[in-house]
Order: structure tokens, then C-alpha cells, then sequence
């Protein structure tokens, strides 16, 4: 249970930070395509500022998806273990993929400006996609299992 738990909150801050970071040079470019310059230090300064102002906003919809995604996933690859990566890869993208296609459906509006693009929520997918496979390594039964 423990090593699941772990495994969970790993996967969950990895999904938030990687995804604030898309996030963040998603903005950036939209900066950048208005013609402005953006240095390599306002473009760290800029992820900093999000990761520490999105924190009691997006990790919870990122631990909350994944709360749902992950589980559902276990459900499917126990039964089905030579899916077991691709299983968990996928409900990771599927879930963060989710939180912003359910704000868009059920509030009309984007939530994350970056979102509003498909390679922006391509990129939130990756995001979600990353942490289930962090989740997947972190639980690989071990041999002495």
C-alpha cells in the first residue's frame, strides 16, 4: 500500500510540474508569436511563477484525474499484465486529457489558456502519459513478489 501510495504521489507531482511547464511555454509562445522577445530567464522565472501560483489549483485536478485514471487502468492491466506500460501510459494521458476537455464542456471555457490549442492539450497528455509511466515503474511487483 505504501509503495503504491508513493507511487501515486510521484506520478501526481511530475504530472503537475511537467504540465505547468507546457503551460507555461504555451503562454510564452503565444508571447513570442505577438512579436515580443523572451529570454531563457524570463521563460525559468516564468515556470517558477506558475508552479508555485498553480499549486492549490491544478494539483488538485491533476491528483484528482489521476485518482480516477490510474485505478481504472490497474482494474484493465491486471488482467491483461503485458499491457501493463502501455495501460497505465495511457490513462495517465487520458485523464489529464479529461480535467480540461470536461472544464471546456461543462464551464464553456478553457481553464489553462494554453489548452485552448491542440498541441497544448497534446502536451497536458504527455504530461499525464509521463506519470503513468512513473506510476508503472514505481509498482512493478518485484521478484520477491
Amino acid at each position: 500500500m505504501t509503495k503504491t501510495l508513493t507511487a501515486f504521489v510521484a506520478a501526481a507531482i511530475l504530472a503537475y510540474l511537467l504540465g505547468v511547464v507546457f503551460i507555461s511555454q504555451g503562454n510564452i509562445a503565444s508571447v513570442v508569436g505577438l512579436g515580443f522577445d523572451v529570454t531563457l530567464s524570463q521563460r525559468l522565472q516564468a515556470v517558477v511563477h506558475d508552479a508555485t501560483h498553480m499549486l492549490t489549483i491544478y494539483l488538485p485536478l491533476v491528483a484528482a484525474s489521476l485518482l480516477v485514471g490510474l485505478p481504472v487502468a490497474y482494474g484493465i492491466v491486471r488482467n491483461k499484465p503485458q499491457l501493463r506500460m502501455f495501460g497505465y501510459m495511457l490513462a495517465g494521458c487520458i485523464a489529464l486529457l479529461a480535467i480540461h476537455v470536461i472544464m471546456k464542456v461543462t464551464l464553456g471555457l478553457s481553464g489553462i489558456a494554453a489548452t485552448r490549442s491542440i498541441s497544448g492539450l497534446l502536451a497536458q497528455g504527455i504530461a499525464g502519459a509521463a506519470a503513468g509511466f512513473v506510476f508503472c515503474k514505481l509498482t512493478q511487483p518485484s521478484v520477491s513478489d
